[in-house]
């Protein structure tokens, strides 16, 4: 008896043995983005000899759902670089655009009409009509207080295509990846903090110089660029208007001494001095100033 319920016993423990798990069979093929089915071909014969995955019932809907799931990473990925590729390639696009404008298009400042740039007797230029001068490639006019810069650009031109420098004593302007159109030293410091710069009507740009003595005329922008005769310099009343009463006292004293200049006349202290000489001969008519001369 004691032999059988010893069999009994041996027959009902479980086996501590059992079948190891299957271990991992590597897979290598490549590749060919022109035969991409190729590679899955590869994939489905690889799973058919090493696993049972196929024969399983729903092994369509989980291939499915993984190719789905692929499609939507993909297209997100998509969408997030879209619009920076679509942003980067229109930047290129006007950059491009830019460089052949001002290649093709040479930068001319409008001329007034029917008229040609005048030279005085001293071969300086006559003013326009701000009181300074219109060249090839910029134009500029200027008060006492200020000077105003134009610089005809190519239509379109975007602010990020702008180089302008503006110090003390020099300036610079131009576009990115061109030779500058103005680089020079001024003809007179400027305070840097009171200066900037602007695009008007996406076709010109314009610089506002503030003057460091306003109390002077320009006779060019930059030096070394064809001079105007200051003499010929006739500011608006408008401006003057403007000014405090000693300011405008000195400029217009200005103003009068050199029209009388530009006529061969006498200036505003000469005809002082006359008056001065005037009054002291009539006070006395017994002193010979027949040899006296105004110095």
């Amino acid at each position: 008896m004691a032999i059988i319920s010893e069999l009994q016993e041996e027959e009902a423990k479980p086996s501590t043995s059992s079948s190891p798990p299957p271990k991992p069979v590597s897979f290598s093929a490549s590749l060919d983005p022109l035969n991409p089915v190729g590679f899955l071909e590869k994939v489905f014969d690889f799973l058919a000899k090493e696993s049972d995955f196929l024969g399983k019932e729903n092994a369509d809907e989980e291939i499915g759902a993984i190719v789905n799931a692929a499609k939507e990473k993909s297209e997100k990925k998509v969408e997030e670089v879209a619009p920076k590729a679509e942003i980067k390639k229109k930047e290129v696009k006007e950059e491009k655009e830019i460089k052949k404008e001002v290649k093709r298009e040479p930068m001319e400042v409008d001329k007034k009409e029917d008229k040609k740039e005048e030279e005085t007797s001293s071969g300086l230029r006559v003013p326009n009509k701000g009181n300074g001068l219109d060249l090839e490639k910029y134009s500029w006019t200027q008060t006492l207080q200020e000077v105003t810069v134009n610089v005809p650009v190519p239509s379109g031109t975007r602010s990020r295509f702008v180089v302008c420098e503006i110090k003390k004593n020099h300036l610079k302007v131009g576009l990115k990846g061109q030779p500058p159109i103005i680089d020079g030293e001024l003809f007179q410091s400027v305070k840097p903090d009171d200066c900037y710069w602007s695009i008007e009507d996406n076709c010109s740009l314009s610089i506002l110089l503030t003057k460091h003595n306003q109390m002077e005329w320009w006779k060019s922008l930059v030096k070394g660029d064809p001079e105007i005769d200051t003499q010929k310099v006739e500011p608006e009343n408008s401006k003057l208007s403007d000014l405090d009463p000693e300011t405008r006292q000195t400029v217009e004293k200005m103003m009068f001494d050199q029209r009388q200049k530009a006529m061969g006349l006498p200036t505003s202290d000469e005809l002082q001095k006359q008056e001065i000489l005037k009054k002291f001969m009539s006070e006395h008519p017994e002193m010979d100033f027949s040899g006296a001369k105004l110095m």
